[in-house]
């Protein structure tokens, strides 16, 4: 499947997008979130952890790194890779450990763990546009493209 652009109109439509996200997940994979600062990663990340069930606060990792939630049966992990000086130190946090279950992890600045990091199911380009935002997912695995094709029917 090629890759989905979707226009959202505001903070209120990437928040009921990152739900949307939550419920075609599943609370399962890997997703990089890319775009410049201010561009809307930690408001969808915030949408989708909220999605999955969360009630209390969603806060950017950016000093921290990442932010782990239980939700119910589910394991979600919201990384901010802003910060990071050397890829290299993905690898003293243990990084692989986070992908060895099955849960849902959303990093935004992929880039910056550029070696470290494993193939993501999809990768979602957020770019400001006028109103709102634009969005490019981009499958990578047979599990993003059957994501991105049941979040394109319902916001074409």
């Amino acid at each position: 499947m090629p890759e989905v652009i979707l226009l959202l109109a505001d903070e209120e439509a990437m928040v009921a997008f990152g739900h949307r996200i939550a419920q075609v997940t599943a609370g399962a994979g890997l997703i990089f979130l890319e775009g410049d600062l201010g561009a809307g990663k930690t408001t969808l990340s915030r949408g989708i952890i909220r999605g999955l069930g969360h009630t209390g606060a969603v806060k950017s990792p950016t000093f921290t790194l990442v932010e782990p939630y239980e939700i119910g049966g589910v394991r979600a992990f919201h990384f901010d890779l802003y910060r990071l000086v050397d890829p290299e130190e993905l690898e003293y946090m243990g990084i692989r450990d986070y992908f060895e279950d099955d849960a849902l992890c959303l990093i935004e600045w992929p880039d910056k763990g550029t070696g470290f990091l494993p193939k993501p199911d999809l990768t979602i380009t957020i770019t400001p546009h006028d109103p709102g935002r634009q969005l490019k997912l981009l499958p990578q695995s047979a599990r993003g493209q059957s994501w991105c094709a049941a979040l394109a029917l319902e916001f074409k």
